[in-house]
């Protein structure tokens, strides 16, 4: 990172993830599967100071692997932070991920070994903001104002959600696509005609496509001006097949990011110039650490960095605090269904106004989980 910190070392006293899992009236639709709960793994660190910080790992899929994700954490990343003091989070990132590469390989789930990183990560950088005094984004270098768009409407009357999150300050929306060109292309009309054609309405595939039907699909909801339209390929489709789709769909932008890993692939995608829109999950891969690098060379090639969040209220904060830190154009994801998680452990929800919100100066995340009203909905691990 290029911003100089006077790091105090961090002794951990613990260092632990548990799981929470909320039901929900509504299961939520993707191309690939539905979720039929809201599940959160969330990681409390205390140090040899008595202060407590906290960050969120990525687990919405499969739905049994919220509990897997917690077990990994406490098994694998507990031992080595709790071993040494840390110079910097990222000096406890850089290890991490050093240590634990082989393992990844040797157990075939280097994204889930990341993912435990991540939240980590997100914890660590609470608390060394916290120590120091600081908002994160105010650490950073960076500005409280940020705006925001309304994510996972359904293709089931999705107006009806979304007009329900025009009223609450929302001013651009997302909508679910790949469940056929007929429903994709009535779904987006319905809202265009809800909110007219200035609103921005962007599309989210979720890797449903391929490279044979991709461009035709976009093709079928290009009248109806998406602004963008995201993972309408299969994340590891080589760079070539995003460059080939690129051109074939432009002036039509193309996102992605929430599923790559590495500063080798996010920079590989900066470069390619398939993507307009990069959309790293700070609970997936990276954390602070890994992320803001990415937005700040998306930054530089003209890239809208907009960072991926759809779990509980703690990696909401942080992905609001990334974009926050990193600035420039883009915006934060905030899902549209209800989800208690969210405000169970974040409070206070920043207002959305006019679409955009300001963050508060509170040191760190500037949250405090109710620990205690989420009880009811501790999973046990063990």
């Amino acid at each position: 990172m290029d911003i100089q910190f006077d790091f105090r070392p961090i002794r951990l006293k613990t260092a632990e993830a548990s799981v929470y899992r909320i039901p929900i009236d509504e299961p939520v639709q993707t191309s690939f599967g539905v979720m039929h709960d809201r599940p959160a793994v969330v990681v409390r660190l205390e140090d040899s100071e008595g202060l407590t910080a906290w960050g969120e790992v990525w687990c919405n899929f499969p739905s049994v692997g919220a509990e897997h994700r917690a077990r990994l954490f406490n098994s694998t990343v507990t031992p080595i932070l709790l071993e040494q003091a840390w110079d910097s989070p990222q000096a406890a990132f850089n290890a991490l991920t050093l240590r634990l590469h082989i393992l990844g390989i040797q157990c075939g789930e280097p994204g889930t070994i990341a993912q435990v990183i991540a939240g980590s990560d997100i914890a660590l950088w609470d608390l060394f903001a916290k120590k120091s005094g600081q908002a994160l984004w105010k650490l950073f270098g960076g500005s409280p104002n940020i705006s925001t768009y309304a994510s996972g409407l359904s293709p089931t009357h999705p107006e009806k959600l979304a007009q329900q999150k025009w009223d609450e300050g929302y001013r651009a929306f997302k909508l679910k696509v790949g469940f056929g060109a007929d429903r994709d292309f009535k779904n987006l009309e319905t809202l265009r005609n809800t909110f007219g054609n200035d609103i921005k309405m962007m599309v989210d595939a979720n890797q449903a496509w391929n490279p044979q039907n991709a461009a035709q699909n976009i093709a079928n909801l290009s009248a109806l001006n998406p602004f963008w339209v995201e993972e309408p390929l299969p994340a590891d489709s080589a760079i070539q097949e995003w460059n080939n789709l690129a051109k074939a769909v432009s002036p039509i932008q193309l996102a992605a990011g929430e599923n790559m890993r590495g500063q080798i692939q996010f920079h590989e995608a900066i470069d390619s110039g398939a993507f307009a829109v990069i959309q790293p999950d700070l609970g997936k891969w990276g954390g602070f650490s890994g992320c803001i690098p990415i937005g700040r060379s998306s930054n530089l090639q003209n890239k809208l960095f907009c960072p991926h969040w759809l779990g509980g209220g703690i990696g909401l904060m942080a992905s609001m605090h990334l974009k926050a830190a990193v600035g420039g154009p883009g915006f934060v994801e905030v899902d549209s269904n209800p989800n208690l998680l969210r405000e169970l452990l974040t409070n206070p929800l920043p207002k959305i106004v006019n679409g955009a919100v300001c963050l508060s100066d509170q040191p760190g995340l500037g949250i405090e989980p109710d620990i205690a009203g989420l009880q009811p909905f501790l999973i046990k691990t063990i």
